[in-house]
């Protein structure tokens, strides 16, 4: 037999060819099949092209792919939302529903009660003029800084762990009067004890204590 995988030369009938192909589906080796008639007159099938070979059509291999295993952990549920908490009482207690704050860098401390107690989960949100700020929490006291002059309104929002408002206050409005240190100290004076400690108050401008009149014994 030649060096080239030459099968054997079969005569014409159905049964041996049909073997020839099985054998040639069977070679894991073989890419491309050629047949052709010798000059005996036998079919002879071949993995190597020749002159007046003609190519074999093989139809692909039914080999099926083992189906992908399933993960053996199912995948986590997300909890689902149940009824929404409700709260019986919300309120703002300072600053007070159209009160005025005069503070010289426009600082404010907002604090707010509920009831019953702030539940599981459950946080606080503050709105200013309607725009959420700063971040959630469940401290019942905000400190707001650096508030522009004029009006303002307020509202508090109390949020579930699935995002949902529980309670939300009404807007409720404040006067923000950012006034001087100047301003300040004309409407409540400084006193002796308070220069460095209050702002309008610097030490710089504490005035000079007086001197004892009275002099000492020798």
């Amino acid at each position: 037999m030649s060096a080239s995988l030459e099968f054997a030369r079969l005569r014409v009938r159905p049964r041996g060819l049909l073997l020839c192909l099985l054998m040639l589906i069977g070679q894991p080796a073989i890419a491309e099949v050629y047949t052709y008639i010798d000059a005996e007159g036998n079919r002879v099938y071949t993995d190597q092209p020749r002159r007046n070979a003609k190519k074999v059509d093989i139809a692909p291999s039914n080999q099926m792919n083992s189906a992908p295993r399933k993960s053996s952990q199912a995948s986590s549920a997300k909890p689902r939302p149940g009824p929404l908490f409700r709260y019986q009482l919300l309120r703002i207690l300072a600053p007070e529903p159209d009160s005025t704050v005069r503070d010289v860098q426009g600082n404010l401390i907002v604090t707010v009660t509920n009831d019953p107690q702030l539940q599981q989960g459950h946080r606080y949100r503050l709105l200013l003029d309607g725009s959420a700020h700063g971040e959630f929490g469940r401290s019942p006291v905000f400190s707001l800084t650096n508030i522009d002059r004029g009006t303002h309104q307020l509202s508090i929002e109390i949020v579930d762990e699935f995002g949902r408002v529980a309670e939300r206050t009404p807007n409720q409005p404040f006067h923000m009067m950012r006034i001087s240190l100047s301003q300040k100290r004309q409407a409540q004076p400084c006193k002796t004890e308070e220069y460095g400690v209050r702002l309008e108050c610097p030490i710089k401008d504490k005035p000079p204590e007086e001197e004892s009149s009275i002099l000492p014994f020798l």
